[in-house]
């Protein structure tokens, strides 16, 4: 079976790497005829090429016979496989990889045969049509069924929608051990943002109103403060909700304030590690608990 490899030197090289990765990645080979351990990874590259054909083109480049472009590239040992995308070099590895590992560092640098769909469907969620969105994602899935970016804008949208729990289904496909996945999460900070929103968007109750009231009462009904706390924070009122939170940690230090504080944490994960509002609150909760 011959190789679906292009063979380039430096006559070649600018036209078929550099102008060449500016319309699909381009990884290139550098090998020698000597090299036992070339000849153990270019079967594993030859067979990831015929099976994703159109996705990238492999590129192999003798080191021996261009050694001014092994020098220019700072190859010091072989096989050294670089990815090129627009013209430079975005990920690299030497010596030999099992075919996973082939497979994931192609994950890292070949753009997702869904991703021009999840990009209109981020972009339609951002304009506020979820609906559209979802359709959007529902492509994205024909073309990529395991795709994590889709995985998770799926389950951003649904929080959108207030369908927390359908989100957390969403989110279980991504870690649940029994699902047979090729590929680990890599965006795990997101994932833990969006398993806290789906949370707050699962227990958001339908009215408001009556809890309100009963959060309001005299004496406190600490339990009440707690779950209207948590109906704001699905409503998008996080600083109302800390604050809430806040003063119940500040009444007791029992399983109500301990309860509140989990409650706090949540919204904290929901908000993600650059918010303000996150920092500003667990400030404020540790001078509380430290008193």
């Amino acid at each position: 079976m011959s190789s679906p490899a292009i063979d380039v030197d430096s006559r070649n090289f600018d036209e078929v790497v550099i102008r060449g990765s500016r319309e699909r990645p381009v990884l290139v080979d550098f090998w020698a005829p000597w090299c036992g351990p070339c000849r153990t990874l270019g079967p594993i590259l030859d067979k990831l090429a015929a099976e994703l054909a159109g996705r990238f083109t492999l590129v192999k480049l003798n080191t021996d016979d261009e050694q001014e472009l092994a020098a220019r590239y700072g190859i010091r040992g072989i096989p050294n496989v670089k990815a090129f995308v627009d013209g430079r070099v975005a990920d690299e590895f030497t010596g030999v990889l099992p075919e996973a590992g082939v497979r994931a560092f192609l994950d890292r640098v070949i753009p997702s045969p869904a991703a021009k769909a999840v990009a209109e469907a981020k972009a339609r969620l951002a304009a506020k049509d979820v609906v559209g969105a979802l359709a959007k994602l529902d492509e994205a899935h024909v073309l990529d069924p395991d795709g994590e970016d889709a995985l998770l804008t799926r389950a951003e949208a649904l929080v959108a929608l207030g369908r927390g729990a359908d989100a957390g289904h969403v989110l279980d496909t991504l870690e649940a051990p029994v699902r047979v996945r090729t590929k680990p999460v890599r965006d795990e900070r997101r994932l833990a943002t969006l398993r806290a929103r789906s949370k707050l968007a699962a227990a958001a109750p339908s009215n408001l109103d009556a809890l309100a009231l009963r959060a309001a009462a005299t004496p406190p009904d600490l339990p009440a403060r707690r779950e209207y706390a948590g109906a704001l924070a699905a409503h998008g009122e996080h600083e109302h909700a800390l604050e809430l939170l806040l003063a119940v940690v500040d009444a007791d230090r029992g399983s109500d304030g301990d309860a509140a504080k989990k409650a706090m944490l949540t919204i904290f994960e929901a908000l993600g590690s650059d918010s303000d509002l996150a920092r500003r609150y667990r400030r404020s909760l540790a001078a509380i608990v430290n008193r």
